[in-house]
């Protein structure tokens, strides 16, 4: 029987090199309106004594400014409460649009009667349709820079009474909630 054996004076030594890795933060996606009851955010300021052929109009800034990472959509659903004809009847309820100024709107009036002007083109993001917009099926509104990191849009929102609504609209109150949802881009390889 031959047995090897080996014995070495001088201890084992591993060689080990660690390199540091780099930071890998997560990104932000976040999406913002301007400051409620301010030109930036007038959707909180109502408006009483409607009647056939009136427009609500309201301007508010939507932003992307906080986040750093794109979007892949902004859709917009709304809510009522309390409900009634002017946010259920589709054809003789109000009929909301959305438009996009490249720059802020600018306002004219007093609360609640506001007007607005664009300097520059108005872009349609949501073209004229009822007012009610169920959560299950929201709307996406395009194009929108608040898309993009760093982003923002200067947005209209113009509800209009059609004239051919009848008497059965008289004395009707709906309280409309805008609800304004960004989904995050798609991930890709980093």
């Amino acid at each position: 029987m031959i047995c090897w054996a080996t014995w070495s004076p001088w201890p084992s030594r591993e060689l080990e090199a660690k390199l540091p890795a780099p930071a890998r933060p997560s990104g932000t996606v976040a999406i913002a309106l301007g400051a409620a009851g301010t030109a930036t955010n007038r959707l909180t300021i109502g408006a009483s004594g409607l009647v056939p052929s009136d427009t609500v109009a309201r301007a508010v800034q939507l932003s992307n400014a906080a986040g750093n990472q794109g979007l892949s959509s902004i859709t917009l659903s709304t809510a009522a409460s309390p409900s009634s004809l002017l946010d259920t009847d589709a054809t003789n309820g109000l009929q909301l649009t959305i438009q996009s100024c490249p720059t802020a709107w600018t306002e004219a009036g007093t609360s609640p009667a506001y007007t607005y002007t664009c300097t520059g083109t108005a872009t349609t993001v949501l073209p004229s349709r009822p007012v009610s917009i169920p959560a299950g099926s929201p709307v996406t509104l395009s194009p929108l820079n608040s898309l993009t990191a760093g982003g923002t849009d200067n947005l209209l929102f113009t509800e209009t009474f059609p004239t051919a609504a009848g008497n059965t609209l008289q004395t009707q109150t709906s309280n409309v909630t805008f609800n304004l949802v960004g989904t995050q881009r798609a991930g890709t390889a980093k």
